[in-house]
């Protein structure tokens, strides 16, 4: 699956405050994916830090698209666990996601991403997640 294939998952798939967050796909493979968020006003909370709720949708949709990859196509994965560890807060031009599947079976996903503040490239989240699997 190509970046352009799977940006076209996100546009045709992905409801449209999931959109407003303007995720980019950079690279996409079976192996990783690798989405970026701008920054902006809009995202920030009090102090003009990335709000964690955006963190956590990054999070969520990036490994969405990181199990589509690595199934080979679009599969509409429900979360049915969502963890998200905030490490520092996030500032700069953009958050730089980093998504793999961890192991894939017939009805469960196991999936982690790592975002890093894109400027400086310090960790500021880390995420798990177990999607549903539809046959």
């Amino acid at each position: 699956m190509t970046p352009q294939d799977a940006q076209a998952i996100l546009t045709e798939n992905f409801a449209d405050w999931v959109l407003a967050l303007e995720p980019q796909v950079i690279d996409c493979s079976p192996e990783q994916v690798l989405i970026r968020m701008p920054l902006s006003p809009k995202l920030s909370r009090v102090g003009g830090i990335v709000s964690g709720q955006a963190l956590a949708a990054l999070a969520d949709t990036s490994m969405v698209i990181a199990a589509s990859a690595h199934a080979g196509g679009f599969k509409p994965f429900a979360t049915t666990d969502l963890h998200t560890q905030f490490l520092r807060p996030g500032t700069g031009s953009a958050i730089l996601c980093t998504a793999q599947v961890v192991r894939a079976g017939r009805a469960l996903v196991f999936a982690r991403a790592d975002m890093t503040e894109a400027d400086s490239g310090k960790p500021v989240a880390t995420a798990t997640a177990t999607f549903f699997a539809p046959a």
